[in-house]
């Protein structure tokens, strides 16, 4: 089974969207996305500065409108859809979309409600995230304990992202754990933590009032790693999500375990390619971050890059 996957916040970069705009439709479909999320992703993707872009209120629609507009080129290349579909993080609604949980419109607009209502949360006290890499997984997460952080993404490959008060972050970095290097994140708050509590009220009453269809791919949760067989249950577990651990680990697990052969990421892609390339190694990936790679993407996808 070949996959396509969907990065979180983080994965943007100044100007990304501009190769995007020369696909035929794509700009008209940015600008209906933008009126859906109450931002000017156009501008956002093309014009706007590193800082401007990492606000979570543009951050997470540009990231979807992107995943969404590169998975319609990908599969107008290869004439066929994947077998099945997973998100990190903000990620998720593009693979609702993409699994027919959503449709586009409707993942639009509950993702610019998402990124409102999370950075709104975030403004509430000051907090943050931090990435460790390497160290005894265990150690790790002892640590946070000791902390009172949260584990807030568990990567795989050596990956975890500690969220919650800057105080104890800032410890956290002057005394890591052995073997681990202490990272901070240039993020407005804790993601994926009891911080975001709010967001998922906000995210609840929105969600109540979309009609969910039944998955037409294979969908993995980041609650768990498992696949979700009701539309109404995925979208229950992409509101509770916001203030949940995102379980990315488990997801690549679930993967192997269902004999997964290929992985696509789509744009802003290359984190995700690059977690499965070390935790799930053999199994070929293609990041899709311009037209260019369509061709290499939709070979795999028809398996004619076998």
């Amino acid at each position: 089974m070949i996959i396509t996957v969907f990065p979180g916040q983080g994965a943007q970069t100044p100007g990304f969207l501009e190769p995007w705009l020369a696909v035929p439709g794509v700009r008209d479909r940015l600008a209906q996305y933008s009126d859906d999320s109450d931002v000017d992703l156009i501008a956002a993707g093309t014009q706007w500065d590193a800082d401007r872009i990492r606000d979570t209120r543009v951050a997470q629609p540009l990231i979807v409108a992107a995943s969404l507009i590169s998975y319609q080129a990908l599969t107008d290349a290869a004439g066929t859809a994947p077998g099945g579909a997973a998100g990190h993080s903000v990620g998720e609604i593009a693979a609702l979309v993409a699994a027919g949980v959503l449709d586009e419109h409707d993942g639009m607009r509950l993702v610019g409600l998402r990124g409102r209502a999370m950075a709104e949360a975030a403004a509430a006290e000051q907090t943050g995230m931090s990435a460790i890499l390497g160290g005894d997984r265990d150690a790790v997460l002892a640590r946070l304990a000791e902390l009172d952080l949260t584990a807030a993404n568990h990567n795989g490959a050596g990956q975890i992202v500690a969220a919650g008060a800057l105080a104890p972050l800032a410890q956290l970095a002057e005394t890591p754990v052995a073997a681990s290097r202490v990272i901070p994140l240039q993020v407005a708050g804790a993601f994926h933590t009891r911080y975001m509590a709010p967001a998922v009220d906000a995210l609840r009453s929105a969600a109540a009032e979309i009609t969910a269809s039944e998955p037409a791919l294979t969908l993995w949760t980041n609650r768990d790693g498992t696949t979700v067989a009701g539309g109404a249950a995925a979208l229950d577990l992409l509101v509770d999500q916001v203030a949940s651990p995102v379980r990315w680990d488990l997801c690549m697990e679930s993967f192997a375990a269902h004999g997964v052969t290929g992985i696509i990421e789509l744009a802003p892609a290359g984190t995700l390619t690059g977690l499965a390339k070390r935790a799930l190694r053999g199994v070929p990936t293609v990041a899709v971050k311009t037209p260019e790679d369509l061709a290499a993407a939709a070979a795999l996808l028809t398996g004619d890059g076998a």
